[in-house]
């Protein structure tokens, strides 16, 4: 006759639960060591009984084939996962997601907008940032303008002096202290031009002086009266 097949479900029966799970467990370690004698495979089966009992079986030691398992296991986690340079990126990238927002945020708050969220302990805290950024707004302005007007100083000393230059050397032309080589120059050429002119009065005069010869000029008139007879 053909064995009944048995329908999988929970026997309800206590005591033939208990029968067939002594021997389905006796049935279900003979085929684990089965595999791993015959197969070389590493096999470890852990079974609870409905009362809590443990039964177990390892075809090796059951903690070196539980730590694989779990090396094993982490790995397939971490290759479903991005890589770790992927997992950084994404970090700062919320991070910077996340400052940017709380700035943008502050910013409004500290122009007067978006206070509605805001309590009075908050409000506070705000109108002490903005104060004390006011003071060193302040403080800075004077710093620069306490700058500039010791430059725009310094230019004008620099300006006085030049102008105190300008007019001592004015001075000095108007006394004819400036003046007095070109001075010496101009009477050297007139007292050259005045010898020159006296010498060649003098040539002039001595030409002049010399007698005509006299014989020249009687024989001219008696030609002249021989003419006219």
């Amino acid at each position: 006759m053909a064995r009944e097949k048995i329908k999988i479900k929970k026997i309800d029966n206590i005591t033939a639960r208990q029968v067939t799970f002594s021997k389905r467990r006796r049935g279900l370690f003979k085929k684990a060591e089965e595999l791993a004698v015959l197969c070389d495979a590493e096999v470890a089966l852990i079974i609870f009984s409905a009362t809590g009992k443990l039964f177990e079986y390892a075809s090796s030691s059951m903690s070196d084939i539980i730590g694989r398992y779990s090396l094993h296991t982490d790995n397939i986690e971490q290759m479903d996962q991005p890589s770790l340079p992927l997992q950084l990126e994404d970090s700062n990238l919320a991070k910077l997601g996340k400052d940017v927002s709380e700035k943008t945020t502050q910013l409004w708050q500290m122009r007067g907008e978006d206070l509605q969220g805001l309590n009075i302990n908050e409000l506070q805290h705000l109108e002490k940032m903005l104060e004390a950024g006011l003071s060193r707004v302040l403080e800075t302005k004077g710093e620069r303008i306490m700058n500039e007007i010791a430059t725009l100083q310094r230019k004008d000393e620099k300006l006085v002096e030049e102008n105190h230059r300008l007019k001592q050397k004015m001075k000095a032309i108007s006394e004819g202290k400036l003046g007095v080589t070109g001075g010496a120059e101009s009477d050297n050429m007139v007292a050259e031009e005045q010898g020159q002119s006296s010498e060649s009065g003098t040539n002039v005069c001595s030409c002049n002086s010399a007698p005509p010869p006299e014989d020249d000029c009687a024989d001219t008139s008696l030609k002249l009266g021989l003419s006219f007879y």
